[in-house]
């Protein structure tokens, strides 16, 4: 009788205040809600970093109620708080909200990689100890819960405010604010030092150095290359205070071996011939007659001028774009398994071969057939405008344009007589991106089996394998200098590898949705990758840091990105039918971010740029000449900037349809205003936004003038 009545009281005869542990199930909803209403009844100053303990938190608490077969409270748990975690964690959720049972967790991959590692967290010292404080003094109301899964399932790694972060607190809170929702770059499982690719929980703070200066030019090239300018400058003598263009190749383009740059053993590469000597006379001439972005002065934006080609009559069958850097032709890829490409300006496209009896006579599109599958990209090989090429030498047009699918390979076409050249296998999937590199001869492949795949024309097999992605690769580029490559990944990482030796020396962690899209800066030290939630992440190569997130674009995927000639300017298009101008040198910390309304009045009182339209129209043949902008105007004099095409399809639109513009000023259609989603968050270093009627844009390109040329497909 004594044991019965004292078994609730301890040594002293107080009652013993129940434990969370003895709820059973219900542990894990009551350790949850006290740590979730802890955490929002905190200092704002701590709360940012607090809240990304509660994610980690949340799905050992789900997997705990799986394991011990408690399916109802699994569903009530999970319905309660998932609202949480959206959307930065959808996928994940999309994965736990069927996840009840023990043989599910076996299966899942999200379980199996929570359980199998630690859950990497950075906390400030004082929000560390305050919240292990917390926990301590609230042990029976849940607190041991919350340790529990710390201790088991967490690597919480204390850091120290800056002396600068120290003294500005609502600096602070303003970036915390921010960058809520966005998982820190050291975040995750495994996790890793930012930038680091080493993920081992050992692994050392210090990243390996990059070598990311330009690649010097082959001393026979550099030599041909100046004689060439020594006589256009004789007979073309600079403007008064213009530089010569022997005087621009010394300045900008001419580069001496140094440290910071890999050597030309490090990236083997072909004997240069006439046309590469003809190739870099032209840009240098591009480079010293182009329109210059210098980036925003005294408040006023830069002018960017753009030229939008819209393909009609697709049917939505286009899959993907691509521009020459010549400007003269773009290629489309197809659902429907072939390529058809256009010349920009309606002239015929050239072959050196005369058509065959059986063939169609010249003209200015062309039907590549081949793939059997649908092709999911194209790239021309590099090229540059020559308005005055020399008799006898091999033209500066492109000579090769590559294209993926989904039936696993890449063909090579040749753009002089328009058949395949090579068929690439090596891939086990559908490939999703190819891209040349920046000398040619190179090209890097990405595809499902989550393997990036670096080619050479001449040889039938691939030369490197980038393995490590746990997902998906999705979108690959290379580094200006060709020493380097970078894949994007369903698994929503950006990872950096050297090409000689075939390993990862960056890895990328910050972007919460599947990688569409990257490009590097042609100053080769920042990279630009972004996501299909419409979110765009600059990160510094050297420091491996994110620099800063810039949002402006819908939901739907970011399909393209390219950067000015002075890496100054970005620009980009995706499926909400926009293209947009930002501003990169401008900081968060500037200004505050503004919904998409406000963000247009305030573009409407400082822009000065203007979107020039042309269709390109699948049914009928019409050429009109755009009124372009600033840029357009000292674009124009090396530069095309109108377009036509003509398909072989039954002519079924009129000229006016053919001729329709979408133009864009700052969010405006017309004379009208377009309506925005009020949900969307237009950051401040959003220069302009360009929208379309109803054309998902597919890609978006800088030429070496700075014009900017994007192609979409009208959607009725």
């Amino acid at each position: 009788m004594l044991r019965t009545e004292s078994a609730g009281t301890d040594r002293e005869g107080r009652p013993l205040q129940p434990r969370a542990e003895n709820f059973g199930p219900g542990k894990y909803l009551r350790a949850f809600r006290l740590l979730h209403n802890w955490i929002e009844d905190n200092l704002d100053i701590y709360k940012p970093e607090l809240e990304r303990v509660q994610w980690p938190i949340f799905v050992h608490s789900l997997l705990g109620l799986a394991n011990g077969h408690f399916q109802r409270d699994g569903e009530v748990f999970f319905n309660t708080y998932k609202w949480m975690f959206t959307p930065e964690h959808d996928d994940e959720l999309r994965q736990l909200e069927t996840m009840r049972e023990p043989e599910q967790t076996a299966e899942s991959p999200v379980a199996q990689r929570f359980q199998g590692s630690k859950y990497r967290l950075s906390l400030t010292s004082v929000a560390y100890f305050n919240l292990l404080q917390f926990l301590e003094s609230k042990e029976r109301q849940g607190g041991s819960v919350i340790i529990h899964i710390l201790q088991t399932y967490c690597s919480i790694i204390t850091v120290s405010r800056s002396t600068a972060e120290a003294q500005n607190l609502a600096a602070v809170i303003q970036r915390a604010a921010r960058d809520r929702g966005m998982p820190a770059e050291d975040e995750g499982i495994p996790g890793h030092h930012p930038g680091s690719a080493n993920t081992s929980e050992n692994a050392p703070a210090v990243l390996p150095r990059l070598k990311l200066g330009p690649l010097p030019m082959e001393p026979e090239l550099m030599i041909d290359v100046q004689i060439e300018l020594e006589e256009e400058d004789a007979k073309n003598p600079p403007r008064e205070g213009q530089n010569s263009l022997v005087e621009e190749f010394e300045k900008y383009i001419k580069q001496e071996p140094n440290d910071d740059a890999p050597s030309r053993t490090d990236v083997p590469l072909p004997p240069s011939k006439q046309r590469d000597v003809d190739m870099e006379v032209q840009k240098v001439k591009e480079h010293r007659d182009r329109f210059r972005i210098e980036g925003r002065t005294g408040g006023v934006a830069p002018a960017v001028s753009i030229v939008m080609y819209t393909f009609h009559s697709t049917y939505d069958r286009i899959n993907c774009l691509d521009f020459s850097d010549d400007n003269t032709m773009v290629a489309a890829g197809t659902s429907d398994s072939y390529i058809r490409v256009w010349s920009m300006d309606g002239s015929v496209l050239p072959c050196i071969k005369p058509p065959g009896p059986n063939e169609p006579p010249p003209s200015s599109t062309r039907q590549l057939i081949g793939h059997a599958g649908p092709v999911f990209a194209v790239s021309f090989s590099p090229s540059a405008a020559n308005p005055d090429p020399k008799e006898g030498y091999l033209p500066t047009t492109p000579r090769y344009l590559l294209s993926s699918s989904a039936d696993k390979s890449v063909r090579l076409w040749s753009v002089d007589l328009w058949h395949c050249l090579m068929i690439y296998k090596g891939h086990d999937d559908p490939v999703w991106d190819v891209t040349w590199g920046p000398f040619g001869h190179y090209f890097l492949t990405g595809g499902r089996d989550k393997v990036a795949r670096l080619w050479s024309t001449k040889h039938a097999s691939y030369l490197r394998m980038f393995v490590g992605h746990e997902a998906d690769v999705d979108t690959v580029c290379f580094h200006p200098n060709c020493a380097y490559v970078l894949t994007g990944s369903s698994d929503k990482t950006v990872r950096m590898w050297s090409v000689t030796t075939g390993n990862a020396v960056r890895l990328f962690t910050g972007h919460t949705a599947n990688l569409t899209s990257m490009a590097c800066s042609p100053d080769g030290k920042t990279l630009a990758s972004a996501d299909e939630y419409g979110v765009i992440l600059l990160w510094d190569l050297a420091s491996g840091r994110r620099i800063k997130r810039m949002r402006g674009h819908g939901k739907g995927g970011i399909w393209a990105l390219s950067w000015s000639v002075e890496s100054t300017v970005l620009v980009s298009c995706g499926h909400d039918g926009t293209v947009r101008v930002w501003n990169v040198a401008l900081t968060n910390n500037d200004a505050p971010a503004t919904t998409a309304s406000s963000h247009v009045q305030h573009q409407q009182q400082s822009l000065s740029a203007l979107a020039n339209a042309m269709t390109i129209n699948e049914a009928s043949t019409n050429a009109t000449q755009p009124a372009t902008g600033a840029a357009g105007a000292a674009a124009g004099q090396a530069t095309t900037a109108a377009a036509a095409a003509q398909s072989s399809s039954t002519p079924s639109g009129t000229a006016a349809e053919a001729a329709t513009a979408a133009a864009g000023v700052t969010g405006t259609t017309g004379a009208g205003k377009r309506k925005k989603d009020r949900g969307v968050v237009v950051t401040p270093d959003q220069i302009s936004a360009f929208p379309t009627k109803q054309s998902p844009v597919y890609k978006v390109k800088f030429t070496r003038m700075n014009l900017v040329i994007a192609g979409g497909a009208f959607r009725p």
